[in-house]
C-alpha cells in the first residue's frame, strides 16, 4: 500500500472537481475487459480493493487507479506460424509471397490468435492533493506517468497538470549537495548516487551503492567534472529515495517512524489503507514542497 516509486506535476487550485463529480467523470471511462480484437483496454477502476468505489478520499488527498488489461501474444510465437504459413503457400502454389501479402496473413493470424490469447493487468495509481498542489503519479517512468494524467485528462476534460519547471536544475542541486558533503534543510545524503560525464562525447556513467558518498572517492568524480543526476537522499528521518534529474522519485521507503503511526492510527483494512495514504502522501507532498523551495522554487516560464 505504500508509493514505492512517484512522479509529481504541478496543479493550479480548483484544477480538481468535488469527489461526486470526480465520480462521475471517471465512471464514463471506467475499465472494460478487453475483448474483440483488440491488443489491450484501460480504464479506471476501484481505487483500493475492499469497494467499488472509483474514489478512495483520506483528509488530504483522493485516490484513483487507471486499470491496464494487455493481451499477451508473443511475437515469436507470431513470426514461427507466419514462417511456416508462408513455407506452405510457396511449396503448393510455386511462388513467392510478396510484402504485401506477408504482411496481410500476419494480420489474419494475429486476429485469429488474439481471441485464445492469456492477458495480464496492471494499475497506475494516481494522488491527488489539492490543497498542496499535486498530482502524485506511482510510476516513475515518464511515459506512462504521462500516459495516466492524459486518460485522466481525457476522463475531466481538462487538467492543467505540468511538469515542474524549477529555477535551478535538479542536477545542479545535487551536485553541489555532493560537492559539499551535506544538504539542506531536512535532507541528508544516504549511499548511493549515478554521475556522468555530460561535457563529452562518451557520457561515462559511474554508479555508485552502499557507500559513504562524503567520502574522497564518491566526491572526486563530482570534482572532475561529473554531474549528478541520481542520488539516494533521506528527509527528516521519515523517508528514504532517489532523487534523479527529472525529479522523478525512485526507490521509495517510508522508515520506521511513519510506517509505525499508520499501524498505530488503524485496527482494521480501511483504516491501515487510509492511514498509509494520508501519512505517505503527505510526507511526500512536504518533501516535495522543500524540495522545491531548495531548487529556486518554481520557475515564471512554467
Amino acid at each position: 500500500m505504500w508509493i514505492k516509486q512517484a512522479k509529481f506535476f504541478m496543479l493550479p487550485e480548483n484544477a480538481i472537481p468535488d469527489r461526486e463529480t470526480l465520480s462521475q467523470a471517471l465512471s464514463e471511462h471506467a475499465f472494460q475487459a478487453v475483448s474483440g480484437l483488440a491488443l489491450f483496454s484501460e480504464g479506471f477502476a476501484n481505487a483500493v480493493p475492499f469497494s467499488d468505489d472509483l474514489v478512495f478520499s483520506t483528509q488530504n488527498s483522493d485516490k484513483i487507479s487507471l486499470k491496464k488489461e494487455e493481451r499477451i501474444l508473443p511475437a515469436a510465437a507470431v513470426k514461427d506460424l507466419l514462417e511456416d504459413k508462408i513455407a506452405d503457400i510457396q511449396a503448393k502454389t510455386a511462388r513467392t509471397v510478396g510484402r504485401k501479402e506477408k504482411q496481410r496473413i500476419k494480420e489474419e493470424l494475429i486476429n485469429e490468435l488474439l481471441p485464445k490469447t492469456l492477458s495480464k493487468s496492471s494499475r497506475t495509481h494516481l494522488y491527488l492533493l489539492p490543497k498542496s498542489g499535486l498530482l502524485l503519479v506511482d510510476n516513475a517512468n515518464a511515459n506512462r506517468a504521462e500516459n495516466a494524467v492524459s486518460r485522466f485528462r481525457e476522463a475531466l476534460g481538462d487538467l492543467p497538470a505540468v511538469l515542474p519547471n524549477t529555477v535551478k536544475s535538479p542536477e545542479q542541486l545535487m551536485t553541489d549537495w555532493l560537492l559539499s558533503g551535506e544538504c539542506a534543510g531536512g535532507f541528508d545524503l544516504d549511499d548511493s548516487c549515478e554521475m556522468k560525464s555530460l561535457a563529452d562525447e562518451t557520457g561515462t556513467t559511474v554508479r555508485i551503492a552502499k557507500a559513504d558518498l562524503t567520502s574522497d572517492e564518491v566526491v572526486q568524480h563530482a570534482k572532475s567534472g561529473k554531474t549528478v543526476t541520481q542520488l539516494g537522499l533521506t528527509w527528516q528521518d521519515k523517508i528514504a529515495f532517489v532523487l534523479s534529474n527529472d525529479l522523478s522519485i525512485k526507490r521509495i521507503r517510508f522508515l520506521d517512524i511513519v510506517q509505525e503511526e499508520a499501524e498505530n492510527d488503524s485496527d482494521d483494512l480501511p483504516a491501515l489503507t487510509a492511514a498509509t495514504q494520508l501519512l505517505a502522501t503527505q510526507t511526500l507532498a512536504d518533501m516535495i514542497d522543500e524540495l522545491i523551495a531548495h531548487l529556486g522554487g518554481v520557475s515564471s516560464e512554467q
